[in-house]
């Protein structure tokens, strides 16, 4: 999923219209937003590090046999100010996720145009919550949490803080854009639009249902596909359906934000992520890759095979998806180009492992699924393991008969003391995965708190083993975390507001009703889920399709006889083509710019590819035990 870009100043002046707001307002307002940034950005990473030392400090005591009652609580409170400074923060730098395929076709002006309507929807998303979420607070305060004796309204405090400075962010980037006559379009547009439906709301009310469509299919596809970011827009539909076509108080949003926001497994998004910028800081990732690659670079099609292993190695790591490619692309592609592969194949190959390890734990769309549908974290995780290694075997197949005939006469071989010294130095980073996941299963700590161990133990092998652990790189490492985090987490929370408003609707009782009429039982519920799932995964990315339609969805699973981690299995690896697969599959620009090569390249080899990855999908719909046999 591309991010927004709300700096727009590089982008409007080449076309000449940065002309309008004076010179001395614009530097103004520049400056304004840096100091905003140091406000917002040192106190987002200094809660990345607190989150990381108590939930550590739990896993200690609790194993110690002196358990500290008040972590969970303390956790709780800092994470939604986590949530909301990450999210002040992303939007500060350009980085919520956004759709950009139709954007990315309009002239530079117009694109220039859709971006400033972009900031102007934020500033209206922002504005309009602002009252209801200071009341929410206040409602907040009557509340005591039991352990630390503290009124609730101080975690509540991080909603209205939050809009807050999103506000100021947005006013001060419709200030450096510099063209007047731009941004009072953008905004009497947003303002018309508004005022529109306000005026339309007799009409609406008497709609009924059919308001669904017109808030959460037109209005939300209408705003995606214009380039607003996708909480935003969701946070948007959500408002204007309830403010328009019920009675409900605008309360009820900022409560399903913090509801959708506040999960503690949820805090599992930002350590991860953390993790798997450490990992890459310290070497591990590299390790791991150059082990594989002596192992099998003399092998016909061997270091795409290393391609393969390597992304499900170090997708069990990292949980991010754009952090496994940018760790192992990096390492492997000059070696492989060097050797004849036609950059198109690398970057088709990249994109389609991404998918292929949508399921390999602790990936972000399971804990995410554990969160919403109250699915076991420990099942997903066990039960994630045998499907990507059955795509992993498709796409073999794909590289086999690919690279069959490779010209290997220019390749050394690795000899066998060069493999087993490189095996020694990958062992700690080898171990990494395992240890994660034996800590889960083995109830030593929660799906959140195992990855406080291995940061710790990642840490420690960078600075003792790998002797890499650059000191200059942690702040930035910390930000970035939490701005990737608040992007994630207030799509969460905007996408449970929306589920929720489906939810009253009925829409929720009339879905389950139609998807257990349909003939054919679990194969055909299962066939429909795969090609709804494959859509939304190239619309809307795994997080928010999972968020919005997993509480649907899983308990109509349960009704017609499909195993809940069965079916959690078959959704996120459907996302995973969809979001991987051109032309709309967001995922495979990222592997295109994480790699350098031209999306045009990697269009006709990702095709066999993304085939290989419907076989395997198939064949894990079809046996359910892959995905449950190890439960």
């Amino acid at each position: 999923m591309k991010t927004a870009s709300t700096n727009l100043v590089g982008e409007l002046a080449p076309h000449g219209i940065l002309d309008g707001i004076p010179l001395g307002s614009r530097r103004w307002a520049a400056r304004l937003d840096a100091g905003v940034g140091l406000l917002v950005e040192i106190p987002a990473a200094i809660l990345v590090l607190t989150e990381i030392v108590v939930l550590l400090a739990g896993v200690i005591g609790r194993y110690l046999s002196r358990p500290l009652i008040w972590t969970d609580e303390l956790s709780s409170i800092l994470f939604l100010w986590l949530a909301m400074l990450g999210a002040v923060v992303a939007f500060r730098r350009g980085e919520h996720m956004r759709m950009t395929a139709l954007v990315a076709m309009a002239s530079p002006r117009t694109r220039a145009f859709l971006d400033v309507i972009a900031i102007a929807a934020a500033l209206a998303f922002v504005a309009l919550l602002m009252e209801p979420s200071l009341n929410f607070m206040m409602d907040e305060s009557f509340l005591t949490t039991p352990a630390l004796e503290l009124s609730n309204a101080w975690r509540a405090a991080a909603l209205p803080v939050g809009f807050g400075l999103m506000l100021v962010i947005a006013v001060l980037r419709l200030i450096e854009v510099g063209n007047r006559r731009l941004v009072l379009v953008a905004l009497a547009l947003v303002g018309a639009i508004a005022a529109g439906l306000a005026a339309l709301e007799p009409v609406l009310r008497e709609l009924g249902n059919l308001n669904l469509l017109v808030f959460f299919v037109g209005i939300v596809g209408g705003l995606v596909f214009s380039g607003v970011p996708i909480a935003f827009s969701f946070g948007l539909a959500t408002v204007g359906f309830l403010g328009l076509t019920t009675n409900a108080p605008m309360e009820v949003v900022v409560g399903r934000m913090d509801e959708g926001m506040s999960h503690l497994i949820l805090l599992a998004v930002p350590l991860f992520v953390f993790l798997g910028l450490l990992i890459e800081m310290t070497g591990m990732a590299r390790a791991m890759v150059t082990f594989l690659a002596n192992l099998l670079g003399h092998v016909r099609g061997g270091l795409s095979y290393v391609l393969i292993g390597a992304m499900y190695l170090v997708s069990g790591i990292s949980g991010s998806k754009a952090a496994d490619m940018a760790a192992v692309a990096p390492v492997l592609f000059p070696e492989m180009k060097r050797r004849g592969a036609d950059p198109g194949d690398l970057v088709a190959l990249l994109a389609t492992t991404g998918a292929q390890t949508e399921t390999i734990p602790p990936s972000l769309v399971l804990i995410t699924i554990g969160s919403v549908t109250g699915v076991s974290i420990a099942a997903l995780f066990t039960g994630g393991m045998l499907p990507g290694a059955v795509l992993a075997v498709a796409l073999g197949a794909v590289v086999w008969w690919r690279y069959r005939n490779e010209d290997l006469s220019h390749v050394r071989r690795a000899g066998a003391r060069e493999i087993g010294l490189s095996l020694l130095v990958a062992l700690p980073a080898l171990a990494l995965p395992f240890v994660i996941r034996a800590a889960v299963i083995e109830g030593v700590a929660t799906a959140t708190e195992v990855s406080t161990l291995g940061i710790a133990y990642s840490a420690l092998a960078g600075l003792l083993i790998y002797r890499r652990f650059d000191w200059r790189r942690l702040m930035p490492m910390l930000v970035s975390t939490a701005a990737l985090s608040g992007a994630i987490l207030l799509i969460i929370g905007a996408a449970t507001g929306m589920a929720w408003s489906l939810t009253q609707s009925g829409f929720s009782r009339q879905l389950a009703a139609a998807m257990t009429g349909l003939p054919g039982g679990a194969a055909t519920f299962l066939a429909v889920s795969v090609l709804a799932f494959v859509v939304l995964g190239s619309v809307l990315e795994g997080i928010p399709a999972i968020v919005l339609f997993g509480p649907l969805l899983f308990p109509i699973a349960r009704e017609v006889g499909v195993h809940e981690v069965h079916y959690a299995m078959v959704v996120i690896l459907a996302m995973g083509v969809g979001l991987f697969a051109p032309p709309f599959g967001v995922g495979y620009y990222a592997a295109c710019a994480i790699s350098g090569v031209s999306p045009d390249a990697g269009m006709r080899p990702i095709l066999g590819y993304v085939m290989a990855l419907l076989a395997g999908l198939v064949l894990v719909a079809a046996i359910p035990w892959i995905s449950i046999g190890f439960l």
